[in-house]
C-alpha cells in the first residue's frame, strides 16, 4: 500500500525550498572583494610611531609585582598603559616630574597617494611622534617626514624617500549612497593588510568634537590600528579615511566613521603647498534651534544656526550680524542644523564674501559677510617662532586684557583667551574662550608675552596648575602641556 505525505507537509516543504532558493540567489549577488584587494593592497601601508614620554612604570599588584608584558603594549599602543594602570592600580610614589622617560609605540595605517612618496593617514596616528616608520607592502621599512597635520579634520600628510610607489585610485565621496558596499584595508592590532567589509550606514554625520568633517558612517569592522587606512567603494576607489569608532567596550561595536576623501584631499593639498590649513571664520557663537525656539522665532520647523554671541572683533560683528539672528543659508546652501554652519564656512577661503540668508525679527533677509581666517591659524599654526610655538603647546590664542575687565575682577594682570584649539591641551583642561588666565604654574602673568615666557621655561609634557577667572568666579584647572615639536 502506497503511503502519502501529510497535506500540511507539502506547502511547508515548498516554502522551505523557495526560501533556500532566494538565499542562494542573494548569496550569489554578494560582492566579491578579491579583485579589489589584489589591486589595492600594494598601496596600503602600515605606520608605526614612537615617542619618549615621562610616565611611571605600570605594574601589576600581585606576586612579583611583574611588569606589563611588552606584547600588550605593542598591540594596544599608547592607550593601553593608562587604561591598564587605572584598572589594576599604580604603585604610589612613581608619578611626578621625577618619572623616567620611556618609549611609547603606537600603530596605524595609511595609503600612498603619489608615486614619489606622499602618504595619507590620520593626524592622531602621528601626533607627538619622535619617529614615524612606514612599512610598505613589499616589506620595505622607510622613515617618514611629517609634512603637516590638521587636527580639525584629523588628516596628516607624510613623505617617504622613494619612487615609483604603487598608488591608489581616488574616488568621489560626494557620490556615495547609503546602503552601498564598502571595504577597508588596514592594520588592526598590528595585523597588517586585514580586510573588512560592510555598507554605508549614513553620510554627512557630524560628531560632537569634529564640526568640520561630514563623516561617512559605516558598519565596516574598524579597530585600533585601522586608523588612517583607506575606505574603498566597489570600484576599488578610495572614498574615505577610516578615523573613529563609537564604542563602549574599546573595540568595534558596529559604528565606524571615515573622513570623506574630498575633504581629506583638500587638506592634504594645502599641507603640501602651504604647510598649514586655512579655513573660513565668522566669529560667532552658535546654538541649535530647538522646536520651542523655532516656534518662538516664527519658524515652521527647527532649522538653521542661532547666533548666541559674536566676537566683537570678528567678521560677523564687523559686517552687521547680530545676536539673535538665525542663519538659514550660506551661498544658497541650506543650514539644516547648527552643526552644518561650521562646515560650510570652514570650506570658504578666508577673505571671501559669502551671502547669508538670515532670519531677524521674523523677517528673512540677506547679509553679506567677508569671511575671516581662523585666529589660531594666524597665531599658532606657524611654529617657526618661539612665541607661536609656545601658543601651540597650549593650543590656544591669547590677547591683552582690557583695563575695564581688570577693574571688574579686581586683578592687576591676566590675559584673555581668544580661541581654543579643539582637542588641544587647553581644551582637554577645560579652558574656554573668554576665560581670563591670571597665573600659570603658580607664576603670575600680566601679558601674553609673560605667559609665553612661562610656557617656554617648562618641561615638555609638564602638568601645571592654571588659575583663571570665568565670569566673576576664580578656579584652578590642571593643564598638561604638549611638546611644541609635534606641531
Amino acid at each position: 500500500m502506497k503511503r502519502q505525505s501529510p497535506r500540511w507537509l507539502v506547502p511547508w516543504l515548498t516554502a522551505l525550498l523557495m526560501a533556500l532558493a532566494v538565499q542562494t540567489a542573494q548569496a550569489r549577488e554578494l560582492p566579491d572583494f578579491t579583485e579589489l584587494v589584489d589591486q589595492a593592497a600594494p598601496g596600503v601601508v602600515n605606520i608605526s610611531t614612537s615617542r619618549m614620554v615621562k610616565t611611571p612604570a605600570m605594574r601589576f599588584h600581585g606576586p612579583g609585582n611583574s611588569e606589563i608584558p611588552e606584547l600588550f603594549r605593542h598591540f594596544f599602543g599608547d592607550q593601553f598603559g593608562d587604561r591598564f594602570g587605572d584598572e589594576f592600580g599604580m604603585p604610589p610614589g612613581q608619578g611626578g616630574e621625577s618619572a623616567p622617560e620611556q618609549e611609547r609605540q603606537s600603530l596605524g595605517s595609511g595609503f600612498v597617494i603619489s608615486e614619489d612618496g606622499y602618504i595619507m593617514t590620520n593626524a592622531h596616528v602621528v601626533e607627538g611622534a619622535d619617529e614615524i616608520l612606514v612599512l610598505l607592502n613589499d616589506r620595505r621599512e622607510l622613515e617618514a617626514e611629517l609634512i603637516g597635520a590638521d587636527t580639525k579634520t584629523d588628516v596628516a600628510l607624510l613623505k617617504v624617500d622613494a619612487e615609483d610607489l604603487p598608488t591608489l585610485n581616488l574616488g568621489n565621496s560626494d557620490d556615495l549612497k547609503v546602503g552601498e558596499w564598502v571595504a577597508a584595508i588596514g592594520s588592526p592590532f598590528g595585523f597588517d593588510h586585514s580586510v573588512t567589509a560592510g555598507i554605508v550606514s549614513a553620510i554627512n554625520r557630524t560628531l560632537p568634537t569634529d564640526a568640520y568633517v561630514p563623516f561617512i558612517q559605516t558598519d565596516v569592522a574598524i579597530n585600533p590600528g585601522n586608523s588612517g587606512g583607506p575606505l574603498f567603494n566597489l570600484d576599488g576607489e578610495v572614498v574615505g579615511i577610516n578615523s573613529q569608532i563609537f564604542t563602549r567596550s574599546g573595540g568595534f561595536m558596529g559604528l565606524s566613521f571615515a573622513i570623506p576623501i574630498s575633504v581629506a584631499m583638500d587638506v592634504a593639498d594645502q599641507l603640501r603647498d602651504e604647510g598649514r590649513v586655512t579655513r573660513g571664520w565668522l566669529g560667532v557663537v552658535i546654538q541649535p534651534v530647538s522646536r520651542e525656539l523655532a516656534k518662538s522665532f516664527g519658524l515652521d520647523k527647527p532649522q538653521g544656526a542661532l547666533v548666541a554671541d559674536l566676537d566683537p572683533k570678528g567678521p560677523a560683528a564687523r559686517d552687521g550680524l547680530q545676536a539673535g539672528d538665525i542663519i538659514l543659508e550660506v551661498n544658497d546652501k541650506p543650514v539644516d542644523r547648527s552643526t552644518t554652519l561650521p562646515r560650510l564656512i570652514g570650506n570658504v577661503s578666508p577673505d571671501t564674501k559669502v551671502e547669508l540668508t538670515i532670519l531677524r525679527d521674523g523677517e528673512e533677509m540677506t547679509q553679506t559677510v567677508k569671511v575671516g581666517n581662523w585666529p589660531d591659524a594666524e597665531k599658532i599654526a606657524d611654529s617657526q617662532t618661539s612665541e607661536q610655538g609656545s601658543q601651540a603647546r597650549l593650543g590656544l590664542a591669547i590677547g591683552e586684557l582690557d583695563q575695564a575687565t581688570r577693574e571688574r575682577l579686581n586683578i592687576d594682570g591676566g590675559v584673555r583667551v581668544e580661541q581654543v584649539e579643539p582637542q588641544s591641551a587647553a581644551a582637554k583642561a577645560g579652558i574656554r574662550r573668554g576665560d581670563v588666565i591670571v597665573s600659570l604654574a603658580n607664576k603670575p602673568v600680566d601679558s601674553p608675552e609673560a605667559l609665553l615666557d612661562v610656557v617656554k621655561s617648562l618641561d615638555k609634557q609638564a602638568v601645571v596648575p592654571v588659575r583663571l577667572y570665568r565670569g566673576s568666579s576664580s578656579l584652578f584647572v590642571a593643564l598638561q602641556l604638549e611638546d611644541a615639536s609635534q606641531d
